[in-house]
């Protein structure tokens, strides 16, 4: 399996466990996934995401298992120079964009010409559409959802890049869960938040956007990864839909 949702760091808000290279490992390890795709979960209240990176690059080096993906802030002076040691130096295959965190809209011309250069670079940008369930947010804080209208008009509006959607819910009823939508086949959605049986949006997502769209990821270590594992054991599919979810479409958007 590959996750195409982990985490290293700390979060400002929340301890967080397993949340070291060797904690996350175990935690793989536990629930069987090969690789995993990661962001640095300090990024994310930095004031400068570029520190949280420099941090991932170094916990990363070395484990192979373990993909760096880039956290950039386009309001942020210096973004361009940061792109460049994320993916020269550091070797991030992926670029985390948080616009609710971070204080922009997708939509926003500098996030426009983020998203146009990450693209360039050969860069999966990857739209969490939450960190953290609204109801459970410290009293210091108060931060929405990404709403699936904003995404949708950002994949529209980059068809060239390729986007993986992490961390939502109810794309069934939106029109990123539609067929036919009149948006480009540019993006793919993540499991962790998603059912597999009762209202089951992992099979309504399947039968509208296609098996080639689906991602396994975890949400690790802010979840247990086991959930996600079972969701797939227990989702009603086709062991060869469920082996291109587990592992290649990661692996095509990921080029492993």
């Amino acid at each position: 399996m590959i996750d195409i949702n982990a985490y290293l760091g700390h979060f400002a808000f929340r301890q967080l466990r397993h949340n070291t290279p060797g904690g996350l490992l175990r935690l793989m390890d536990r629930a069987g996934i090969e690789r995993a795709a990661v962001s640095s979960a300090s990024a994310i209240t930095y004031r400068n995401a570029q520190a949280g990176n420099e941090e991932l690059a170094a916990d990363t080096k070395g484990r192979g298992r373990l993909i760096p993906f880039a956290v950039l802030n386009p309001a942020y002076a210096g973004w361009r120079d940061d792109l460049q040691i994320c993916q020269e130096e550091f070797g991030m295959k992926g670029l985390r964009l948080y616009p609710r965190w971070h204080g922009y809209k997708l939509t926003d011309p500098a996030s426009l010409e983020l998203i146009h250069a990450a693209a360039g670079r050969g860069m999966l940008i990857t739209i969490p559409v939450r960190v953290e369930d609204r109801r459970q947010q410290s009293w210091l804080v108060d931060v929405a959802d990404v709403p699936h209208d904003e995404i949708a008009a950002v994949v529209k509006a980059a068809p060239a890049a390729r986007f993986a959607i992490l961390q939502g819910v109810g794309f069934a009823g939106s029109v990123l869960g539609r067929p036919n939508n009149g948006l480009p086949g540019n993006y793919s959605i993540e499991i962790s938040l998603l059912t597999a049986l009762i209202a089951n949006e992992i099979g309504q997502l399947i039968a509208a956007l296609g098996p080639d769209r689906i991602l396994f990821g975890t949400g690790a270590p802010f979840h247990y990864p086991e959930s996600a594992v079972l969701k797939l054991d227990v989702l009603d599919a086709p062991a060869p839909v469920k082996d291109r979810i587990r592992r290649g479409n990661a692996a095509r958007l990921l080029g492993l």
